[in-house]
């Protein structure tokens, strides 16, 4: 049974149609990738996910329940978190406060998200807004992990970011997956996706054309869907 599962959703913006029928599905301690380029639906995908743009058609599940529609902090509190594009931690919060802000009880301690990213520990009593880019992603990851997630959304995991911040990032992704973690994660940076992707869905123009493992994603599909 899956976690998350989306059926044909369509989306709009106003009278502009968006998605045209994104179908995806999370299973249990999997790590899903959501590809396309730029301006395909991932970004609104997630939206429709995160009930932040309603669907006009089609079903999105979680945990069994239809949640298409529900209010976004409901969303949230029934186990899913966001890491947003962009990172969008509170500025002129500390490091420890934007943490303790979203704690929720569960496995995920300020202990433990310390532990992943030590860099947070160091800086705990700085504001966010002076923190580099990279630091502010670790922070927006470890923000989400104290919600205590059944499913967390990383929506352009390693955008923008340094290649050591970006290597440190993935090799925290890969522990949440051995420790059965469920993520639905966007990145295009795919010789670093791919290996920690137990599925791939593309979009393209706003509809999945492509399900399947990363196997399955060979060089010419990955030039029709995601080459520049």
């Amino acid at each position: 049974m899956s976690l998350l599962e989306v059926k044909g959703v369509q989306t709009f913006y106003g009278a502009s149609q968006a998605l045209f029928g994104v179908s995806l599905d999370v299973r249990q301690g999997e790590v899903v990738a959501l590809m396309g380029r730029n301006g395909m639906g991932k970004t609104t995908t997630i939206r429709s996910i995160l009930g932040l743009n309603r669907p006009r058609a089609g079903t999105v599940r979680f945990a069994g329940r239809e949640i298409a529609g529900m209010r976004p902090h409901r969303i949230a509190r029934l186990g899913v978190g966001l890491v947003p594009e962009g990172r969008r931690c509170f500025p002129n919060l500390t490091v420890l406060e934007n943490l303790l802000a979203a704690a929720r009880r569960g496995a995920w301690t300020l202990d433990k998200v310390v532990e992943l990213f030590p860099r947070l520990g160091e800086r705990r009593a700085q504001y966010a807004r002076t923190l580099s880019g990279g630091e502010q992603q670790m922070l927006a990851i470890g923000r989400a992990l104290m919600t205590n997630p059944a499913l967390l959304i990383l929506d352009e995991a390693t955008e923008g970011l340094a290649p050591v911040i970006r290597a440190d990032i993935w090799t925290a992704i890969r522990r949440l997956k051995a420790e059965g973690q469920s993520i639905l994660v966007v990145d295009k940076t795919l010789a670093e996706l791919l290996p920690v992707a137990d599925r791939c869905f593309v979009l393209e123009k706003g509809a999945t054309v492509f399900a399947g493992t990363p196997a399955m994603l060979t060089p010419e599909l990955q030039d029709r869907y995601l080459g520049v």
